[in-house]
């Protein structure tokens, strides 16, 4: 057997492609379209609130009606008992 003495390593660096350049337009936000965008979202946070109230006001409701009927009930039964 004839001694090898192994060959140092030398890392190289990976050839970097680039990304193909896209057909597309980028994106320009006017100062029109940022208004624009401004006023959709804050209609969107009222709305979305104003959804979010009304159910809580529905729920609370709900509860004040359920409360009523028990304190009811439990009235006419409790003059059956007597």
């Amino acid at each position: 057997p004839v001694p090898t003495t192994p060959a140092p390593y030398v890392p190289t660096a990976a050839p970097i492609s680039s990304a193909p350049a896209s057909n597309r337009p980028a994106v320009q936000l006017t100062p029109g379209g940022m208004l624009t965008l401004a006023a959709g979202g804050g209609a969107l946070v009222l709305v979305l609130g104003a959804v979010l109230v009304s159910m809580l006001l529905a729920v609370a409701i709900t509860a004040a009606s359920v409360a009523v009927c028990a304190v009811t009930v439990r009235s006419i039964l409790k003059s059956d008992r007597r």
